[in-house]
């Protein structure tokens, strides 16, 4: 049986708690349980007159995160719809400043790099910087960028286990000076990215023989049509044991922590409570749980809100 993503952090999670009712009496205001459990979202019927649409762009973790932003909104008794499937980033924020949709989940080096193009190098390497900076951007289109996640889902180069043991490489600048015989894989938006490939390029100093379009960057992997691969880091596939990363020694890669984006009039009709709700369900998202997560739709084959949904009551947000 597979490890629930709670089940990673028990340990933790209940020495931490300890230690917290030692020293503040318990504090949490409520909202957590003993043994890292959450007390389950109230139902406000107050919300039931407040409609929210809901996307996502469209791979894995934001089919899960857009699932468990809105099964927990609905939860909470608003009135959401789904569009959780909108496309590529530069569609989905798109669709969310016309508003075709009123959120979805958008990370903060994306964001900066894509969105507003500063350079990868000039985004802070802080999360909370990232997000300040990210924050302040939106606000010029009336977009509100909600607390971020404590996951990171990053860039990282990598390789299947044989490729890697062929290449005797473990950091990027180790496979630096290989490129030029290696084709590297990636989605297609990656190809122009200056956060992705242009740019790791330049900070490397690499020339890749051949960059490999690709929606299915494992499949190309696997099927050696390509010996690189751009992954990220709570990708699913990764719990498998079958794949290697190279650290990014240089720092390249900016923080790619989720923030939940919403038009500042969707916000507004929302109310604070939202936001709670919101800041609540992605508190234990951990890079390691977000991985298991993710795991459970592309390696164990289940749909992304029947994982949404268990996670919700495995963390005890409902019931």
């Amino acid at each position: 049986m597979r490890r629930s993503a709670v089940s990673y952090l028990t340990a933790l999670v209940v020495s931490v708690l300890s230690l917290a009712l030692a020293g503040c009496g318990g504090g949490g205001g409520g909202q957590e349980q003993a043994g890292g459990r959450q007390e389950p979202i109230a139902r406000n019927p107050q919300n039931a007159s407040k409609k929210v649409t809901v996307g996502a762009k469209n791979f894995t973790e934001q089919y899960v995160l857009g699932e468990i932003y809105s099964q927990a909104l609905e939860a909470a008794g608003y009135d959401v719809d789904k569009q959780l499937n909108v496309g590529s980033e530069v569609l989905a924020f798109k669709a969310l400043r016309e508003g075709e949709i009123d959120a979805y989940p958008e990370y903060t080096g994306t964001v900066l790099t894509n969105f507003y193009r500063v350079p990868a190098r000039e985004v802070p390497r802080d999360a909370q910087e990232a997000y300040a900076e990210a924050r302040k951007r939106l606000r010029t289109d009336r977009v509100t960028a909600m607390p971020i996640t404590p996951f990171d889902n990053s860039y990282v180069l990598g390789a299947t286990r044989k490729t890697a043991e062929r290449l005797r490489a473990t950091t990027t600048s180790q496979l630096a000076p290989k490129a030029r015989d290696l084709r590297i894989t990636g989605y297609p938006e990656c190809r122009q990215r200056l956060d992705c490939f242009v740019g790791i390029e330049r900070a490397y100093d690499m020339d890749f023989k051949e960059f490999v379009a690709s929606e299915n960057t494992y499949e190309v992997l696997d099927q050696d049509e390509a010996d690189i691969g751009f992954l990220f880091t709570t990708d699913g596939q990764l719990a498998t044991g079958k794949y290697r990363t190279f650290r990014d020694d240089k720092d390249f890669f900016p923080p790619y922590n989720v923030s939940f984006l919403v038009r500042d009039q969707a916000a507004r009709s929302l109310g604070p409570e939202a936001q709670r709700v919101i800041e609540r369900v992605q508190r234990p998202l951990t890079d390691r749980a977000m991985v298991e997560l993710n795991s459970r739709v592309v390696v164990d084959k289940q749909r992304p809100e029947d994982v949404a949904r268990q996670y919700l009551r495995e963390e005890g947000f409902v019931r």
